[in-house]
């Protein structure tokens, strides 16, 4: 069964650590309950398009995702200083399901923790579906959150534009220039004389 917060007060997202050692997590608190979710990247990524999509689709348009900038980027603002050292709730992420509700005209996000049991001395993963938490935010802190997310994914290691591996210092070996692609040759056939 699912702690539904209500709306959420405070709704952002942040990584913590170096590039190529970040976590990234998602922070909510709303009227008595707080939360830190753990994600990867990618699950952090996968909602930040997703969000996006809604806006799109909601607005007609009128909301889309700023691709790209000139100059320096901004940097993400974190987790508030107020925000609770012990939140009321903290686990890695195993499911996230996001809704839209037209006739409250907001979002409701579900996430179900992810939890690892060594059953015969063999760890074996299952959806924590008793310890889910949901709340619901508005369009403009979707929007924030959108933008945060996307901010906090490309502040990490540069990714190679041709293999999208992410950068370290150092050579990279990209899988699509030395020689691991297939090419394959079109010719055309000589016509008989």
């Amino acid at each position: 069964m699912s702690r539904e917060f209500g709306v959420a007060d405070i709704l952002g997202a942040e990584s913590v650590g170096q590039p190529g050692q970040r976590r990234f997590r998602i922070f909510v608190q709303a009227e008595h309950n707080s939360a830190v979710m753990w994600l990867e990247k990618e699950q952090l990524n996968s909602l930040s398009l997703a969000l996006d999509r809604f806006l799109a689709q909601i607005t007609e348009g009128q909301v889309l995702r700023t691709e790209a900038q000139t100059g320096s980027r901004p940097i993400a603002a974190g987790m508030p200083s107020d925000f609770p050292t012990h939140p009321t709730y903290e686990f890695q992420v195993g499911q996230i399901q996001i809704n839209y509700d037209q006739h409250s005209t907001q979002f409701l996000l579900n996430a179900t923790p992810l939890q690892i049991v060594m059953e015969r001395d063999e760890p074996q993963v299952f959806m924590d579906e008793e310890h889910a938490i949901s709340f619901l935010f508005t369009h403009r802190q979707a929007q924030h959150l959108s933008s945060t997310i996307a901010q906090v994914v490309v502040s990490g290691r540069p990714v190679c534009p041709l293999c999208h591996t992410p950068l370290d210092e150092g050579p990279h070996a990209c899988i699509r220039q030395n020689g691991h692609l297939e090419i394959i040759q079109v010719g055309e056939a000589e016509e008989d004389e």
